[in-house]
């Protein structure tokens, strides 16, 4: 086991928890605009359809970001882009209450607001993760203190999802503009604390394990694949659940946030912070394997479901499931590619934004094709009030059976560089 300088670990011990809010702001970028898709579903009309476009777009738009930060992250260092991060991602959730109602179109109001804060986010889902895996940790404790990292996603989603809907049902949807300007409150804070706490060095551009080789190493190409199948995974049911609570199961708008997508990243935190705290010793290949097999089931239950509990319940126990696939591929790379830098997290991260951004657009694509090609699919399947959201979920099952396979012929071993241990 590595040993580090109790001294060392503290001194950054402010920037830890400002990564943590960093992620709690992420989960709010990604997050909030789904809660709200009913109700810019029956004030504005906007269509089924365009809704997953503005979750597409956030993703979309999160990608490019990745693609541009990861050549000049190593270069500029931490600091300046992850407080960039944090004025992006205020400014678009202000925006987000603000042009809807200002410009003539609220469909381009919103897609220009999810715009900025998508930048955001997109800059936080690159930085964060290097940040904290090159603090000084000792290395037999990396994958779980990244999995420990990433349970204050699922934390700050489920604050978004109970906080909005108390919210809401406090205020009346009519009044939801006061939220985006409320939730914008966490990164404008985390703004200035960013710009004081001590940061690490990035990869030297000497050290770093250069682009092109990444991409020509099969290993690396495999991580790719699971980074896009289990972000498709996990976005598909965040964005969907609730909307298909409302109208596919029938339940109220409270209930279905609470118990879908509130109740989801309930058990998808309690998984990460489960193995950030005690899972050091545990394979983490195998129990990626077991979870993603688990989701794929999950999905099959909530989409075949007659009884509004199960299906519920199955769109919950999904998190629990895929709690792992997202940080877990990180550290399987990060293992295996020690020396790849910010610019390898950035290509994972791509990865993932890809499969995010494609994955919620698909099933909705599905769900419009509930009339047509995927009739007689829909037809055998319990009612979902015309959405056509079960045919699109059960199909969805497919993704994560993919990353199951992917993983279970992944191999971290003979590492072809060394594991450095972060200096004092």
């Amino acid at each position: 086991m590595s040993s580090l300088p109790t001294a060392s670990i503290a001194h950054f011990s402010g920037t830890k928890k400002a990564a943590y809010t960093g992620f709690v702001v992420q989960a709010i970028v990604n997050n909030l605009a789904p809660l709200l898709f009913i109700i810019f579903h029956t004030q504005f009309q906007i269509p089924v359809a365009q809704l997953g476009l503005i979750a597409s777009l956030n993703f979309g738009v999160q990608l490019l970001t990745d693609l541009v930060a990861m050549f000049f992250v190593d270069r500029v260092g931490y600091r300046k882009p992850v407080v960039l991060a944090h004025v992006f991602a205020a400014t678009g959730l202000v925006l987000m209450a603000i042009l809807p109602g200002l410009l003539g179109d609220p469909f381009l109001g919103l897609c220009l607001a999810v715009v900025v804060y998508a930048i955001g986010g997109g800059l936080l889902e690159v930085l964060i993760s290097p940040i904290v895996e090159h603090l000084p940790t000792p290395v037999d404790q990396k994958a779980s203190g990244m999995a420990l990292l990433h349970s204050f996603y699922c934390w700050g989603q489920l604050a978004v999802v109970v906080g909005t809907t108390l919210l809401l049902g406090a205020i009346g949807q009519g009044n939801w503009t006061y939220l985006p300007i409320l939730w914008a409150i966490v990164p404008a804070i985390n703004t200035f604390v960013f710009m004081k706490v001590p940061m690490p060095d990035t990869v030297s551009e000497e050290d770093k394990t250069s682009i092109r080789s990444l991409l020509g190493t099969p290993l690396f190409l495999a991580a790719l694949v699971l980074m896009m199948t289990g972000g498709a995974a996990e976005l598909t049911m965040v964005q969907w659940s609730s909307f298909f609570a409302e109208q596919g199961i029938g339940v109220s708008k409270e209930m279905g946030d609470l118990l879908g997508p509130g109740l989801f990243a309930l058990l998808m935190g309690i998984g990460r912070f489960s193995y950030g705290m005690w899972g050091a010793n545990l394979d983490l290949r195998k129990l990626l394997i077991v979870s993603s097999l688990g989701a794929g089931i999950c999905y099959i239950v909530a989409s075949t479901s007659s009884n509004a509990i199960v299906s519920l319940l199955a769109c919950a126990m999904c998190g629990i499931m895929i709690c792992l696939l997202w940080p877990g591929t990180f550290s399987l790379t990060a293992a295996r590619f020690p020396m790849g830098g910010a610019a390898m997290f950035a290509i994972l991260a791509l990865a993932g934004d890809a499969g995010g951004t494609a994955g919620p657009a698909i099933a909705g694509g599905l769900a419009g094709a509930a009339d047509g090609s995927l009739a007689g699919l829909a037809a055998v399947l319990p009612s979902d009030g015309g959405s056509g959201l079960r045919p699109a979920l059960l199909l969805s099952a497919l993704v994560p059976f993919v990353f199951s396979f992917t993983v279970w012929r992944f191999r971290t071993t003979h590492t072809e560089q060394p594991v450095p241990v972060a200096a004092p």
